[in-house]
């Protein structure tokens, strides 16, 4: 699997492509975690379709309905903050075998994300948006976060960036 997202091959390509690889090696991790990936994605493509479903004509529909590498990176960001929840449930449990596993499948899904944003670009954006949207106090964090989360969607773990906001907000 490529660490980067490739400009002439879609994302689902991509996962598809790998998933292929993966079955033909007999990797049971990798195609385990890219066949849950590949459903997740499929069931999202469903729930985008019965929303477009009264817009479009039905011809135009299937096409609408396929997600974009942006709208996969979300999907796939929601799969890895479930095996995060996971984690810290199977760490109360002391079901250290199953943090691993959980782990494993963690690294997977993350070779299909954009380069991670480090805290301190996270910083400069939340001090940059804290700025133009002339937010001063804690109770206006949902608006800060709100101009803040397309810009970092799949590029930084939402909770860091929630806990920054929280934190310049209560200076």
């Amino acid at each position: 699997m490529e660490n980067n997202i490739s400009n002439t091959v879609s994302l689902k390509g991509r996962i598809s492509r790998d998933l292929i690889i993966a079955v033909k090696g007999k990797d049971r991790v990798i195609s385990l975690v890219l066949r849950s990936l590949n459903a997740a994605i499929k069931n999202a493509e469903i729930i985008k379709r019965a929303k477009l479903s009264k817009s479009f004509k039905e011809a135009n529909l299937e096409k609408a309905s396929v997600l974009t590498d942006e709208e996969i990176i979300g999907v796939i960001s929601s799969q890895i903050k479930q095996r995060k929840d996971s984690i810290s449930e199977f760490e109360k449990a002391n079901r250290l075998d199953l943090v691993e596993k959980e782990k494993e499948e963690m690294t997977v899904l993350a070779v299909y994300l954009p380069p991670q944003m480090s805290e301190v670009e996270v910083r400069k954006i939340v001090s940059g948006a804290i700025v133009k949207t002339g937010a001063s106090s804690a109770r206006e964090m949902g608006r800060v976060m709100a101009f803040i989360m397309p810009l970092v969607k799949g590029k930084a773990d939402g909770a860091m960036v929630s806990g920054i906001v929280k934190e310049l907000l209560s200076k």
